[in-house]
């Protein structure tokens, strides 16, 4: 994903070439929709939050300042976008108690128990307050640095590291064996 293509499609888009979104859409669709689904857990419901992101996005690009990268306005309108919506509409949410850690099986196929791990991480992630759990959705699962969460999220960074420190402390609560697995990256 170019920068400089986002940059041309948005020129394009702005100088009356509708058809130019088609390019933004294609390029950050699968991001938008992985995002949205980090937030809420459910398929259908992050395919309609990412299209409403997009359409929000379409009204609003001429707000783009273009002293930031598309990707991280876009990001933020979406973010924001889906924190709104879960407020509205709440996930489903189970308690971390409920999240059942997978055993290791002896003689288990690595892929099957690699796959068991990621799913009890990301159900454990999904019962994080939601101030935690957005922190740790965008800095672990896209690959976000600090500073990119906190101007995703519009907070200060110091905020954002505490999120994440209190949220890796939640998941290591629930999560003791897969803590050591996974190996969470510490927030610098």
């Amino acid at each position: 994903m170019s920068a400089s293509d986002d940059q041309a499609d948005v020129e394009k888009v702005l100088a009356g070439d509708c058809d130019a979104f088609e390019g933004i859409v294609r390029r950050w669709q699968s991001p938008l929709v992985n995002l949205a689904y980090r937030f809420c857990g459910d398929r259908g419901r992050a395919e309609d939050m990412a299209q409403e992101a997009f359409l929000r996005a379409y009204r609003a690009l001429a707000a783009w300042r273009r002293d930031g990268a598309f990707s991280t306005w876009l990001f933020a309108l979406a973010t924001n976008l889906y924190r709104t919506e879960l407020r509205r509409i709440p996930a489903r949410t189970i308690s971390l108690e409920e999240v059942v850690v997978p055993e290791p099986r002896p003689g288990a196929d690595e892929k099957l128990e690699e796959d068991a791990r990621q799913r009890a991480v990301r159900l454990a992630v999904q019962t994080l307050p939601a101030k935690y759990r957005d922190a740790v959705v965008l800095f672990y699962f896209h690959d976000m640095d600090v500073s990119a969460a906190a101007q995703s999220l519009g907070l200060p960074e110091g905020t954002v590291k505490a999120r994440l420190h209190r949220g890796r402390e939640l998941l290591r609560g629930k999560l003791p064996l897969l803590a050591g697995e996974v190996g969470w990256k510490e927030a610098r």
